[in-house]
Parts: C-alpha cells; sequence; structure tokens
C-alpha cells in the first residue's frame, strides 16, 4: 500500500529549486498582467483594446505552441526554460522603463505583450515536459499539482500586491518588480544538477507525420474530440473576463488599482482552493460528472458577476469562478491522460495545451469588439451565457464523459 505524501515531490532537490524560485517568478508576473491591464485601460479608456491586449499576449500560443513541442523534444528543457526567462525579464524591464519614464504608448504595450507571449509559447511545452526530469515518474502526479498550487498562490498574492502598489505608488514598480522577479527561476535553473542521462534529449525524424497522426487520432475519437471542444469553449467564451476587470474595478464597482488586485486575487483564491481540494481528494471515479458540475459553476458565477454592482458579490462570484474553471480543466486534463494511448499522449496534450490557452486570444478580440457595441457588461453576460450552452451542448451530443 502506497504512503500518501502530499509533498512527496519536493523532496527532490531541483524541484524544490523549481518550485521555489518558479512561485517568486509568478508572483512577479500576476502583478505585470494586473499593473498591464490598468495601463492599457488608463491609456485608452477602451474595452476594446484591453480585449485586443488580451489577444496579442495569447495569440502566440495558438501559433507556436506545436513548434514549441518539437524544440522541447531536440533540445534540452532547462536550456530553453533558462533562456526563456531571461528574454522575458528584459522585456518586462523595457515596459517598466517606459512606463517610468512617461514615454509609454498603447503600441509599446501590445509589441511588448505579443513578444513575451511568443517566448511563452516556447517556454510552455518544455516546461510542462519538464517536471518529469525533476521528479521521475512516481510523484510526477504530485510535481503536477504542487506546480498548479504555486501558480494559483501566486495569482492570488500578486495581484493583492499589486493593487497596493499601484494605489500607494504608480505602475512602474510593479513591472520592475516582475523584471527582478525572473531573477529567482534564473538562479534555481542555474543551481540545478543532473546525471547525464537524465539531461538526454531525443530527436525523432518525421514530425509532420507524427503530428498527422495525432491530430487524425483526436478526430476519430469522439470522447477525446468532445474533451477538447469543451475545454477550447471555457477559454474562448470564459477566461477573456480577466481581460476586463479594470472594467468592473473602475466603472462599474468603483474600487480602482486596489479593487482591481482583489478582484483577480478573489479569482485566484477560487483556483488554489479548487486545486488543493483536487490534491487532497487524489484519484475519483466519475471525473466526467465532477467536470461538469465544475462548469456549471464556473459559467454560472460568471454569468451572475456580469451583471452584479455589488462589490461582495462580484468577490464572491470571482472566487467560484476560479474554483470551477481549475476543476473543468485539470480535470479534463486528467481525462484525456488517462483516456489516450502513451504513445500518443504528448501530441493529445500538446493539442489540449493549443486549446486551452489558445483559443482565449480570439475570444478575448471577440468578446472586446462585442464590448464595444453592447458595453463590457452585456459582452460579458452574453459570452458566460455561450460558455454555459456549450458546456451543456457537449455533454448532451456526448453523455459518455459522465460515465469516465
Amino acid at each position: 500500500m502506497k504512503t500518501f505524501r502530499p509533498l512527496a515531490a519536493l523532496r527532490h532537490r531541483n524541484y524544490r529549486l523549481f518550485w521555489t524560485g518558479q512561485l517568486i517568478s509568478l508572483i512577479g508576473t500576476w502583478m505585470h498582467q494586473t499593473a498591464q491591464g490598468w495601463l492599457v485601460f488608463k491609456l485608452t479608456d477602451s474595452p476594446f483594446f484591453l480585449g485586443l491586449a488580451g489577444m496579442v499576449a495569447s495569440a502566440p500560443i495558438l501559433l507556436f505552441t506545436l513548434a514549441g513541442g518539437v524544440l522541447a523534444d531536440r533540445h534540452p528543457k532547462k536550456n530553453i526554460i533558462l533562456l526563456s526567462n531571461i528574454v522575458i525579464m528584459f522585456l518586462a524591464l523595457t515596459l517598466a522603463i517606459l512606463v517610468a519614464a512617461g514615454a509609454v504608448n498603447v503600441w509599446h504595450v501590445l509589441v511588448l505583450s505579443f513578444l513575451i507571449g511568443s517566448v511563452n509559447a516556447f517556454e510552455i511545452p518544455a516546461r510542462q515536459s519538464f517536471i518529469i526530469e525533476l521528479v521521475g515518474k512516481e510523484d510526477l502526479l504530485n510535481g503536477i499539482a504542487l506546480n498548479s498550487s504555486a501558480f494559483n498562490v501566486a495569482r492570488m498574492i500578486g495581484p493583492a500586491i499589486a493593487g497596493l502598489i499601484m494605489g500607494a505608488f504608480g505602475l512602474a514598480p510593479c513591472f520592475f518588480i516582475n523584471a527582478l522577479s525572473f531573477i529567482a527561476i534564473v538562479i534555481a535553473l542555474v543551481k540545478m544538477r543532473f546525471k547525464p542521462e537524465e539531461s538526454k534529449t531525443t530527436s525523432k525524424p518525421g514530425m509532420t507525420s507524427s503530428l498527422k497522426e495525432g491530430i487524425k487520432y483526436i478526430f476519430h475519437n469522439s470522447d477525446i474530440s468532445a474533451l477538447l471542444i469543451a475545454a477550447g469553449i471555457v477559454s474562448f467564451f470564459g477566461f477573456p473576463y480577466i481581460s476586463f476587470l479594470p472594467v468592473y474595478a473602475r466603472d462599474i464597482l468603483k474600487t480602482g488599482a486596489t479593487g482591481l488586485g482583489i478582484l483577480m486575487g478573489c479569482a485566484g483564491a477560487g483556483a488554489f482552493t479548487g486545486a488543493v481540494g483536487l490534491a487532497i481528494k487524489g484519484d475519483t471515479a466519475r471525473k466526467g460528472i465532477v467536470m461538469a458540475v465544475a462548469g456549471i459553476i464556473f459559467s454560472t458565477a460568471l454569468l451572475i458577476f456580469s451583471f452584479s454592482t455589488s462589490v461582495w458579490l462580484s468577490y464572491t462570484m470571482l472566487f467560484l469562478v476560479g474554483f470551477g474553471a481549475i476543476n473543468q480543466i485539470a480535470t479534463a486534463n486528467s481525462l484525456l491522460q488517462l483516456n489516450v494511448p502513451n504513445e500518443l499522449r504528448g501530441r493529445v496534450m500538446s493539442s489540449f495545451t493549443t486549446m486551452f490557452l489558445g483559443m482565449t486570444p480570439l475570444g478575448n478580440f471577440a468578446v472586446g469588439s462585442l464590448a464595444h457595441y453592447v458595453g463590457t457588461q452585456n459582452a460579458l453576460m452574453t459570452s458566460a451565457g455561450f460558455c454555459l450552452a456549450g458546456t451543456a451542448i457537449v455533454l448532451w451530443k456526448k453523455p459518455e464523459i459522465l460515465k469516465m
């Protein structure tokens, strides 16, 4: 009988370094994202540009992630992650200097966001497949769970700190702190030590035919296709809400920059609570039901938030939005990995990443355009309704998911 060790992955030195460095860096990243949304809204006073900024930051995921996966198969993942973080550090520093000098324009933000997103498109596949090299197969699931917890802790802390700093000192310190935070992950990566066989990479021929094989498998397996579509619906219609929180903070709830940090922190707290709950609960039967219930919670809470004018109701709904999102996406992730052959798992999960993260930029642009004509609340209400209806249609068309 296996001993339950909720922190098993942390017994590996390399993983401890990675987890700690990433936590510090992610706090800075969420500070940057919070301040950037406020900066774009301050420069343009336009929900459309908020959506556009979200789109250009995420579009590279849709464009370059598959290429990033190929790169990760051919070069040491540690080197890719290290170089990527150094490049992003200097891009964040560039924005910080522009803001501090009072020379920033919205096109600066858009260009730098696209560049950061492009680097992330190559870093994410390497990072996701790097954890097994840090903890081995035995502690892989625990490593993934702890990684998710770190992400959501940062999602709680980062926006809250950013809100306080923006209210007291302005925007530039948030971008400077983000740039400095990358030093932690750079040091962690440099201090890692591997045995020669642990850092070995493989170079497989025929990547084009390999990708075609994965796509063919997905199209011929309706359960897998349905799970990917469900993730795409949430990404396209649901996740763009983050880009429009500055509108709620300033114009609807009247809470200002500090309130924006709290709004984002509430969503992060909900996601963290959901991630910890999943980690503690561990494996469970009928994951399809868990995914369906979580999807309903996410969509319904987002719908209520969209027309809320109460500060505390909005905070509560965003907590439930974060809770539902992490449970829905993590459970879909688990179902995919459990129901695909080992030899196809990487290609299917790369498609999941593309659907999960790649649909968001298109959704940001669509919802931002709609907000320009009908107002932010009506646009977000519409997207939440589509998210709820889309999830229901997928489950209606593929009820077998509920038995998985």
